[in-house]
């Protein structure tokens, strides 16, 4: 291949893809089961190919023994792993988010096979899952995944020992963040949820004769579907810019 490339140009070049095809599985949207292999690939290949002459002399000379340079693809890989499902596991707020609205508005039976979950979730869930995928694309945040990419270079230099306490420390975080955000974004129809109930409650305490289950759940669902679809908007809103601060912090103080 000396005709072609340099060793140490092959080299830089897999090493780059390692990460960046790692993340690229894992991304949100681009890295889904629906979106053909093919595509994934080949758009891991051209970032790699963008990347590679500007990282590159950070990745030092080729290693001598092949232990090293597994290890240095098995590195690269965990990288790119903990980027992309810090990235995916930040999804998880909003199918949160859709939970607690299901429960609250009685539609919890209402499943449906979600295309960013291994398993059928609420019809709710599903929704603000998919309106979060197209919330990144209108917004043109997933600009930011390329920026991020090349920003871990500077979180995660190459040939540096992986800081495996940071990286668990940063996906307990992430985790407790994006619960904290779903309860927060439910938080309109919980406190509905909690004061109708209340108010049903209190009813059927001074009609015991009354149907207060007949005429209570329309209601719940009529009026917590309402207050859910007033505050959709303000909802994505706040979602997106949690996600941008998320995308931001990988890009290495840019």
């Amino acid at each position: 291949m000396e005709d072609y490339a340099t060793s140490r140009e092959v080299f830089v070049a897999g090493m780059v893809f390692a990460r960046v095809g790692a993340i690229m599985m894992l991304l949100p949207g681009i890295g889904e089961q629906a979106v053909p292999a093919r595509v994934r690939l080949g758009l891991a290949l051209l970032i790699s190919l963008m990347l590679f002459p500007i990282v590159g002399p950070a990745l030092g000379a080729v290693p001598a023994g092949m232990t090293a340079l597994f290890s240095g693809i098995i590195k690269e890989l965990l990288i790119g792993l903990l980027i992309g499902g810090m990235l995916k596991l930040f999804f998880s707020s909003l199918a949160v988010a859709g939970e607690i609205v299901s429960l609250q508005t009685t539609l919890g039976f209402s499943q449906t096979a979600s295309p960013m979950e291994a398993q059928p979730t609420t019809s709710l869930s599903t929704f603000l899952t998919l309106m979060g995928v197209t919330l990144v694309f209108a917004t043109n945040l997933h600009h930011l995944f390329i920026q991020a990419i090349f920003g871990s270079y500077t979180l995660f230099e190459p040939g540096e020992r992986l800081p495996l306490g940071d990286a668990a420390s940063l996906a307990i975080q992430t985790v407790s963040r994006s619960f904290a955000l779903g309860l927060q974004l439910a938080a309109p129809v919980l406190v509905f949820a909690i004061v109708f109930n209340i108010a049903t409650g209190l009813v059927g305490r001074l009609m015991p004769q009354f149907q207060v289950f007949f005429v209570a759940s329309p209601l719940a669902v009529i009026f917590g579907l309402s207050i859910f679809a007033l505050s959709l908007g303000m909802l994505g809103l706040i979602w997106i810019e949690r996600y941008r601060d998320l995308a931001g912090a990988f890009m290495g103080g840019r």
